[in-house]
């Protein structure tokens, strides 16, 4: 169990640490910014945090004092969720002034509530008692004052974070601001459950009821809190760079899709490229849309060839979606095409007057979704025969 509760110190420790190194390679550009500051300050503290977490299960007693790495990464917790309720109001806070004002009061809070800490602390004779009066719990009237001061300072960020995360969230200008807000709700809620199983956990042990494997429950929910906090205090400088990769990488694997039957109509009609055929994809947006645009060049090329009273083919799982159904007809009325193209052959009744009547080509995404499909039911087809 102990080792289950390191590891999630040392992830959480992790998580914090890399959002702390990305943030401060933005320093030149940033560090003007109060918000920017605040948002170090916090990566900073929240290192602390779970530093001193792992620190305190590997070792009874920092800086000679027992059980003082358990009350640093407690004071520091506490110093980072206020924080993190700072940067909050900075991202929404429609005038400075509001900002500021709501600022100095969380900053009063967390001071009183750090002090209080530290009392408690001290008066429950903190640095003698065991690591596990404040790790598992404790039937101590002071200790257990002292863990359930903590769990709210802990539980109320978490709450009215979330609370105001939704409206902040539809305020805010800019999309990676909106993003981060999203996900530092998630964060929220999955803090508090940390909070909630933390209380269980000290109500129990107070109470003398052993939960067993239970007990990790809150270890996990915090690490998975913390993670995904960092990724929400960093989201809105990486995010756009992110959803470009995952864009380039979507049209990338489309571009690669659409190759077999690319091919084929290129073989059956050279001139519906535009220039000739190359491996880079430099420029993949051009590179996808001359793909798609020479598609149905080339099958429009193989209009008088499709014989129009071939509208299916046989032997289709029922299961098949009738979107699945349309590309699988499509691939096989191409395939047949191009066989007569090269006989020669002519079919009685083709579709040399028709058009592709049934499709948006105005919207280039869905263009390359249906296209796609397509390209993927004739490359079956031709791994069939």
């Amino acid at each position: 169990m102990n080792t289950t509760r390191t590891l999630c110190f040392v992830i959480a420790a992790l998580s914090s640490y890399a959002a702390l190194v990305y943030r401060l390679c933005q320093v030149r550009r940033s560090w003007r910014d109060n918000a920017y500051r605040t948002l170090v300050v916090t990566l900073l503290l929240q290192c602390l945090t779970f530093t001193m977490g792992a620190v305190a299960m590997g070792s009874k007693s920092f800086l000679g004092v027992g059980n003082l790495a358990i009350l640093v990464m407690h004071v520091s917790a506490v110093a980072f969720c206020v924080n993190a309720q700072i940067i909050l109001l900075h991202w929404a806070a429609t005038a400075t002034e509001e900002a500021v004002r709501k600022s100095r009061y969380w900053l009063i809070a967390g001071i009183a509530l750090n002090a209080l800490l530290v009392t408690l602390f001290f008066v429950a004779d903190g640095p003698d008692r065991p690591a596990s009066d404040f790790t598992t719990g404790s039937g101590r009237p002071l200790i257990l004052g002292y863990l359930l001061v903590f769990i709210v300072s802990q539980a109320v960020p978490c709450v009215t974070i979330y609370r105001q995360c939704g409206p902040y969230a539809r305020m805010a200008g800019k999309a990676s601001v909106r993003q981060a807000l999203r996900l530092l709700s998630v964060a929220a809620v999955i803090l508090f459950l940390y909070c909630l199983a933390r209380t269980v956990n000290i109500v129990t042990a107070a109470c003398g009821i052993d939960i067993g494997v239970w007990q990790v429950a809150a270890s996990v929910f915090s690490a998975a809190g913390i993670v995904t906090l960092s990724l929400s205090l960093t989201v809105s400088s990486w995010g756009t760079s992110a959803a470009k990769l995952v864009g380039w990488a979507r049209s990338y694997r489309s571009y690669r899709a659409l190759y077999p039957l690319w091919r084929d109509l290129y073989e059956s009609s050279p001139d519906i490229a535009l220039e000739p055929p190359g491996a880079s994809v430099s420029d993949l947006d051009y590179r996808l849309h001359r793909r798609v645009v020479e598609i149905r060049d080339g099958w429009r090329d193989l209009r008088p060839y499709i014989d129009r009273s071939a509208n299916g083919v046989s032997g289709v799982d029922g299961g098949v979606s009738e979107e699945s159904r349309q590309a699988l007809a499509e691939a096989a009325q191409i395939r047949h095409a191009l066989h007569a193209k090269r006989a020669g052959a002519l079919p009685d009744d083709d579709k040399d007057a028709g058009d592709f009547e049934d499709r948006d080509t105005d919207n280039f995404t869905a263009e390359v979704a249906w296209l796609t499909q397509v390209a993927s039911a004739y490359h079956r087809l031709n791994n069939v025969s």
